[in-house]
């Protein structure tokens, strides 16, 4: 495992990156705005941070590992919400 200072480092770029979702979480969970998401590019972007993950594992870089968990999570409750909010508009009209 990689010193403590450099695993903060990668640990402190992983949580500020969280925030960059945060807006995009509010327009599709709040505001139910979707237009323009692709999820496909969201999935190619998931199937990334898999493979991410799987690094982390495999170098033992708990900071990586930390990150990738979280940003999935972010992923995957933007495709949610943008999936919800799509059958939600079908099943409307």
């Amino acid at each position: 495992m990689a010193a403590l200072w450099i695993e903060s480092i990668g640990l402190l770029a992983g949580v500020i990156g969280i925030f960059a979702w945060i807006p995009q979480i509010i327009e599709v969970w709040v505001h139910k705005k979707h237009e323009g998401l692709s999820l496909t590019s969201f999935g190619i972007v998931a199937i990334a941070l898999t493979l991410w993950l799987v690094y982390g594992v495999l170098v033992d870089s708990f900071a990586m590992i930390a990150a990738n968990i979280m940003t999935l999570s972010v992923i995957g409750a933007i495709m949610l919400g943008a999936w919800r909010a799509r059958k939600n508009e079908r099943l409307a009209d």
